[in-house]
């Protein structure tokens, strides 16, 4: 069969009509044309997931989320990982009113002996503070699979504080799809919806995901060769998706291997303008649009 590269796979009528297809090539060449002369002002990017307090920013923090504010992204999610960062994450919220917003919650692998102190922590900052999520929580049994009833306890109790105050949640899952998908189970809800951060999944996953009132984060690893999501993203409807960069990890090509930051959350953009045959400009209000949908603003 004729095969064609990834970047056109979305539109499986395009196959057999070369016509078309020259069409859609053309419209794909003029998308890469527009990302080239993009200005800033254009674009309304969210990076769902950027965590602007890690150790790794202390040098340059201020001028890289300037970058991230010249490249069109003016929303920056940060969340949270356990209770040694809150002040740090109140000091960014301070620092950038218009720019920074703020989750609440232990990650998954910050779950040790003393993680019913940690959550009475959380409990005390949701009940205190302004946050627009429960983030990052989940599972993640990648490392180290010694807490798993701790962190799945951890999980769902964070689920129903998320549910107790009206908020979306934030989800890390590593080696743990299983896992997480159970306790989302227990927890179905008209009242649970958020975010698989960073989602890595196939496809059939993918729409587990959506089923359970998810939207998909998705960041550097859509720009990999070996992420495997770009070959399906394309029968993901673009309302369930959410871009992120998961800053400082995860970096997209081209700087994979290197830090990552929140102007990277551009480069996501592009590539998923290839995915879906729209300009970036669309796939900025599209994302930006369902987030707010997630976190409220």
């Amino acid at each position: 069969m004729f095969q064609v590269s990834s970047e056109y796979s979305n539109i499986n009528s395009y196959y057999f009509n070369h016509n078309t297809f020259i069409n859609f090539a053309q419209q794909t060449t003029n998308n890469k044309q527009q990302t080239t002369n993009l200005k800033p002002e254009t674009l309304n990017l969210t990076d769902t997931h950027t965590h602007l307090y890690s150790e790794e920013f202390d040098e340059d923090r201020d001028e890289m989320v300037q970058r991230a504010i010249q490249a069109g992204v003016y929303r920056m999610f940060v969340p949270s990982i356990d209770s040694t960062y809150t002040q740090k994450m109140y000091a960014l919220e301070k620092q950038y009113p218009e720019n920074v917003f703020l989750m609440m919650g232990l990650h998954p692998t910050y779950v040790k002996e003393n993680y019913l102190e940690e959550l009475a922590h959380v409990e005390r900052q949701l009940a205190s503070n302004k946050f627009y999520a429960v983030g990052e929580i989940g599972m993640d049994l990648f490392w180290d699979k010694t807490f798993l009833k701790e962190q799945q306890h951890a999980f769902q109790y964070q689920i129903q504080l998320a549910k107790k105050h009206k908020l979306g949640i934030n989800i890390h899952c590593r080696d743990a799809f299983d896992e997480v998908f159970e306790v989302l189970e227990w927890e179905k809800a008209t009242d649970l919806f958020g975010i698989f951060h960073c989602f890595t999944g196939d496809l059939d996953q993918a729409q587990k995901a959506i089923s359970l009132g998810m939207k998909l984060g998705i960041g550097g690893v859509a720009t990999f060769k070996n992420g495997k999501i770009d070959q399906f993203l394309h029968e993901i409807d673009l309302k369930n998706i959410v871009l992120e960069t998961d800053s400082p990890y995860l970096a997209p090509v081209p700087h994979r291997g290197k830090r990552n930051e929140s102007s990277y959350t551009l480069l996501v953009a592009q590539k998923l303008a290839e995915i879906y045959g729209l300009s970036v400009a669309e796939i900025a209000a599209i994302t930006t649009e369902n987030s707010k949908q997630i976190f409220g603003i």
